[in-house]
């Protein structure tokens, strides 16, 4: 198989990756949203895996559908500056590099992108993932979300959301035969961890006086995201941000089964970036933007 995908489809999935919405990606694309939601199946279909999944009130990318997206922006930066350049540069767009943790990106960050680039349509927005420390003396990007004290040598920052901790599973898993009353009954239920996040579940378990709660068994995941689509799917009850379930939570996909929530204060997310460049202006809108969504 040429592992090249088709290019109409491609093109479907980065617009509708970028905007979550199929209609606006039509818009956007001058063709219907049937043509789009085709197109896009016949990726999947090529890839053999789903890009996106519904929720109500719109779309969410699935963790292959956000990786995927990050991996293909740039690319599709680069082929738009190329045909600016050949065209005589005309049409003058300019580049934000960003790097995020997995699952801000995919719970956060991408599903209010849309705004930005609907105030912005001459800066491509250009977002990798990692779950590693920003370092702008090794990489080439402008910016980017880091999870910490926002103490971080040579650079500014912005703070995004509170980072408030709250166990959530499957509504049937939380109402099942056993339900979870109190704290003290997560004894006999599987913890999921996000490896990214070790600690969380026993920050949350001593802050509530749950002490019989071992609170680092379990199974563990790469990231926030898989753990918290394990929850969703049954498998036991996740530690999350709320921040970055408020999706779910609303939409009743998970539920929150104990009222007590962890406030970690300072230690949340950052907008962060280094103090000794000049700022562009993609990154000078950019800031401007956040701190009107946040």
């Amino acid at each position: 198989m040429d592992p090249l995908p088709p290019l109409n489809p491609l093109k479907c999935f980065e617009a509708t990756g970028r905007l979550l919405s199929v209609s606006n990606a039509a818009k956007e694309l001058f063709v219907t949203p049937a043509a789009v939601s085709r197109q896009i199946k016949t990726l999947e279909q090529f890839l053999g895996l789903k890009l996106f999944r519904r929720i109500p009130g719109g779309l969410e990318l699935t963790v292959a559908g956000a990786r995927y997206l990050s991996d293909v922006t740039p690319l599709f930066s680069a082929l738009r500056e190329a045909t600016n350049a050949v065209m005589g540069g005309g049409f003058r767009r300019h580049s934000l590099k960003l790097r995020s943790p997995a699952t801000f990106a995919v719970k956060w960050l991408i599903p209010r992108l849309a705004s930005f680039h609907r105030e912005h349509p001459d800066i491509d927005v250009q977002l990798s993932t990692s779950p590693a420390p920003l370092r702008f003396d090794r990489e080439d990007i402008e910016a980017g979300v880091q999870l910490g004290d926002g103490q971080w040598p040579r650079t500014k920052v912005q703070r995004l959301v509170a980072n408030e901790l709250v166990p959530v599973t499957a509504a049937r898993n939380a109402a099942g035969s056993r339900p979870l009353r109190e704290p003290e009954d997560l004894r006999r239920e599987t913890l999921l961890h996000s490896m990214a996040r070790p600690d969380d579940w026993q920050f949350w378990l001593q802050a509530c006086g749950a002490s019989r709660v071992n609170g680092y068994r379990g199974m563990k995941y790469e990231t926030s995201l898989l753990a918290y689509q394990a929850a969703a799917e049954g498998h036991g009850v996740a530690i999350a941000q709320k921040a970055l379930v408020e999706r779910e939570l609303a939409a009743g996909v998970l539920v929150a089964p104990f009222d007590f929530v962890l406030d970690r204060r300072a230690h949340t997310y950052y907008f962060v970036w280094p103090d000794d460049r000049a700022e562009s202006k993609a990154l000078t809108a950019f800031k401007r933007w956040l701190s009107e969504v946040v």
